[in-house]
């Protein structure tokens, strides 16, 4: 007869294929890098989001605690042991939307949407601030920009009285890395395209 845990394994296998990686003192269940579930040796755990969470509460599912030394911590996943046993097609329906809900917000987080300009290497909120001034709102303007007309555009902004650094900080910042990494001829270009 198979434990829990390898019967819940073989369940969620007909979701898809799975990653799975210690987590929480259970084991974190990922699709596509997004992780929806949580195994224990007696309960199984979806990950909640938006009206989910409100569907999971009136099915009274508690939420997962992860107990360690002094502290708990309480994580928005819930236990959904009971509708397991009870209710199949049910607990089918909720862990499709919990892999859709966790997909999601991954994909999201991955996006440039999700980042804002000062998590760029090189800048910080002035910057941010500035570049935004100069109307540049988000990250993905600002990568299909590029360097130059988002430094033009701060000068316009700003006045002509810019640090050249500034131009170098905003490649860098394109190109994942410290300005101070950027070849010579590299902002030597960047120089001859601003003019």
């Amino acid at each position: 007869m198979l434990g829990f845990r390898d019967e819940i394994f073989n369940y969620l296998r007909e979701f898809g294929g799975f990653e799975k990686r210690s987590m929480f003192g259970g084991t974190g269940i990922f699709i596509d890098s997004a992780m929806y579930a949580i195994i224990t040796d007696e309960a199984l755990f979806l990950r909640g989001g938006g009206e989910l969470d409100q569907q999971l509460t009136s099915l009274g599912c508690e939420k997962f605690r992860h107990i360690k030394r002094s502290t708990t911590a309480v994580v928005n996943y819930y236990d959904v042991s009971r509708v397991y046993q009870q209710d199949l097609a049910l607990c089918s329906r909720l862990v499709k939307q919990s892999i859709s809900i966790s997909t999601s917000e991954k994909n999201y987080k991955m996006s440039g949407k999700s980042k804002r300009i000062r998590d760029l290497p090189n800048m910080r909120l002035t910057l941010e601030r500035m570049v935004k001034k100069a109307g540049v709102p988000d990250v993905t303007s600002f990568v299909s920009l590029g360097a130059v007309e988002v430094f033009r555009k701060v000068r316009q902004s700003q006045g002509k009285d810019l640090d050249v650094k500034l131009l170098w900080m905003f490649a860098g910042a394109i190109d994942g890395c410290h300005w101070t990494l950027l070849k010579d001829d590299q902002k030597q270009r960047l120089l001859r395209d601003v003019e």
